[in-house]
């Protein structure tokens, strides 16, 4: 293999929405060099940043039907048990909610949970409190998706933070996501909740750093299942 072929194969992919950003740091940074060699300097780095923040590295994700995987990079920041979003109209009974909370410096790119077909998709003006705020899943800016799966509903809520202005999906109501597939992003700086039923079996603790498609939050056939893995 090649230097060049190797220097490629070691660069991380960078997701399409970052492409505006990264051309608006572009052109500051050639504007400012004829103005000042420090704010050029420090318009690069903030560039740099950008290509960071919407780095889009391939995942290993574990191919097993009854898993659940992190649908976000992050700290895994509370595990309880409430009612679903009210927007989605679901039953009135409690689920299981495991909460991601995102950092400026995580992968924004958004995978889903769990295999299923979406059955709704409910977008929620709001706030935007500190994601990490329990408070947060109720009153700020947020999208929700429910998703139909052989266990039962499953639900995936993206939560704008006290940063995040721009919540993105490309899927649509009747689509049916592959565990791990991307579905969204959260600029910049987020959380991410995802419901499921009660009684599931959980195998995350709260402050655990969750990798994306990759991390198994629960798994409803139990702790000591084997799996099998694909990369996305």
């Amino acid at each position: 293999m090649s230097i060049g072929a190797s220097i490629k194969n070691g660069l991380v992919p960078i997701h399409k929405a970052g492409y505006p950003f990264i051309a608006i740091g572009i052109v500051a940074m050639a504007g400012f060099a004829f103005l000042s060699a420090s704010l050029a300097w420090l318009s690069a780095i903030v560039t740099l940043w950008v290509c960071y923040f919407f780095r889009d590295p391939p995942r290993t994700t574990p191919v097993q039907d009854g898993l659940v995987v992190a649908p976000a990079d992050g700290r895994v920041s509370m595990i309880t048990e409430i009612l679903p979003p009210p927007e989605l109209d679901m039953p009135a009974e409690r689920m299981l909610r495991i909460s991601i909370f995102l950092s400026i410096f995580d992968c924004h790119v958004n995978r889903a949970p769990i295999a299923g077909r979406i059955a709704r998709i409910a977008y929620t003006p709001g706030r935007f409190f500190n994601a990490d705020l329990d408070k947060a899943s109720e009153y700020n800016e947020r999208n929700a998706i429910a998703l139909d799966t052989i266990h039962g509903p499953v639900v995936v809520v993206q939560i704008a933070g006290f940063i995040a202005r721009r919540i993105v999906h490309w899927v649509a109501e009747d689509h049916r996501l592959e565990m791990g597939h991307r579905f969204g992003l959260v600029r910049f700086g987020s959380r991410l909740d995802v419901y499921l039923p009660v009684g599931t079996p959980v195998l995350v603790a709260v402050g655990q750093i969750a990798t994306a498609g990759e991390t198994v939050l629960a798994d409803f056939r139990g702790p000591m299942s084997e799996r099998g893995y694909s990369t996305t």
